[in-house]
């Protein structure tokens, strides 16, 4: 896949929270689903995010 589909914009929501709208390839490859609880984290130069339920 060509390194451009995976460029995203960060967007604000209406109430002035922030968002960005991850690749679908991302989450069917994660076996993610809607509304699915996740860790959000600060890592150095970035976010981690993982499953609420992952072990790791």
């Amino acid at each position: 896949m060509a390194a451009e589909k995976f460029i995203r914009k960060l967007s604000k929501s209406g109430r002035g929270s922030l968002y960005v709208i991850l690749p679908k390839e991302f989450i069917k490859d994660l076996d993610w689903r809607e509304r699915q609880k996740l860790i959000v984290k600060r890592a150095k130069g970035g976010i981690f995010i993982q499953d609420f339920r992952s072990k790791k």
